[in-house]
């Protein structure tokens, strides 16, 4: 490929790197996928996009951390999608070293390499609503059979108090004011989306934080759910196909939204419990799913909903998938791609005794 005629997405083969990349190569573009290729299915989805566009899509297969390699893709980039990231707070907490070395040097990389060149390409970051924390001001009580804000708020705004909880919290807050300062001191074109819950096709339900694909998988499976709490937790769920969306509006608008941040979910029309999920799931597949429960966790927040006014107002954009469409399509996806057996996780136990344990994915 020529310099400056392809846009790379960093953690380009993983659920909604392989997503936006499918969009931008149908559209005629060309791609450079950088992927360590470290997580399950993302080799699946190299592969899928390499049968489906040809030598349109390139992959490097390298790290973040790697910041010579880094350097030179993005030198090449007319725009960044930086989507690579240690994603799962059990892992930081179990290994904090690689989580701050991938989220918060990994990110430091792609802001230099774009630092280094003339003319720096646009950068679009993926952060996370774990920034703001527990978020105990916004209080939640319990209303029939779902947590709401307990002030009558419709969601959490770009206001809101950052709050870092555990070291993936700190690692990613950290990568995204990095992010943003570059944009302010620096002058790079760079934009943040703090997102909430993503589900999709491409999504095979082993991610730690997949958790609407890993439900769904085990339903299909036949297998029984454990869910922390009482289930009545809200999330706002987004279609990755709007997120996609969302994603090339800002890219498109960068000389005017360089250095905001915004909000990404499914907002307050797309705001479901927990079981209200499972139970869709259930009736879609025709099958009772089984729910057992396990304690709360530490700091766990009853209700999140993203205010998606500002991205609206400023993007343009707006979801077009609801919550129970979406569970249909990608159930039928599940069907269709044969993945209708249950993914379950190994415990942390002593080495090389590893065991199967009953799914725990947390929303």
């Amino acid at each position: 490929m020529r310099e400056r005629e392809y846009t790379l997405i960093t953690g380009g083969a993983g659920f909604v790197g392989c997503n936006l990349a499918d969009a931008l190569l149908t559209d005629g573009g060309r791609v450079v996928i950088a992927d360590n290729l470290s997580r399950n299915g993302v080799q699946d989805n190299a592969r899928w996009l390499r049968e489906k566009h040809g030598d349109r899509v390139h992959l490097e297969r390298t790290d973040v951390r790697d910041a010579e390699k880094v350097r030179l893709l993005v030198q090449g980039a007319k725009q960044v999608f930086h989507l690579a990231a240690q994603v799962a707070v059990t892992t930081s907490l179990e290994d904090p070293v690689l989580d701050l070395e991938t989220n918060v040097i990994g990110t430091f990389n792609v802001l230099e390499a774009a630092r280094s060149v003339a003319v720096p390409p646009p950068i679009l970051f993926t952060s996370t609503n774990k920034v703001y924390g527990g978020m105990e001001e916004a209080r939640a009580e319990l209303r029939g059979s779902a947590y709401r804000y307990v002030d009558g708020r419709r969601g959490i705004d770009e206001s809101e108090r950052l709050d870092f909880h555990s070291p993936y919290g700190c690692s990613k807050g950290a990568a995204d004011q990095y992010v943003r300062d570059y944009a302010r001191i620096f002058g790079l074109p760079t934009v943040v989306f703090r997102m909430s819950c993503i589900y999709g096709t491409r999504q095979f339900g082993t991610e730690d934080q997949g958790w609407v694909a890993h439900f769904a998988r085990s339903i299909l499976g036949g297998e029984p759910i454990t869910v922390y709490g009482d289930g009545f937790q809200v999330r706002d769920i987004l279609w990755v196909e709007d997120l996609v969306r969302a994603m090339r509006a800002a890219m498109a608008r960068i000389d005017t939204v360089s250095g905001e941040v915004f909000n990404l979910g499914g907002g307050a029309e797309n705001a479901v419990s927990v079981r209200g999920v499972i139970e869709r799931i259930g009736e879609i597949a025709g099958v009772e799913a089984p729910v057992l429960s396990a304690d709360w966790r530490p700091g766990d927040q009853r209700v999140y909903v993203s205010d998606t006014g500002k991205a609206e107002r400023t993007l343009g954009w707006k979801q077009s998938v609801g919550w129970e469409e979406g569970l249909e399509r990608l159930v039928a996806w599940l069907h269709d791609a044969e993945l209708t057996m249950p993914v379950l996780p190994l415990s942390a136990g002593a080495r090389g005794t590893a065991r199967p344990v009953m799914a725990k994915v947390a929303p």
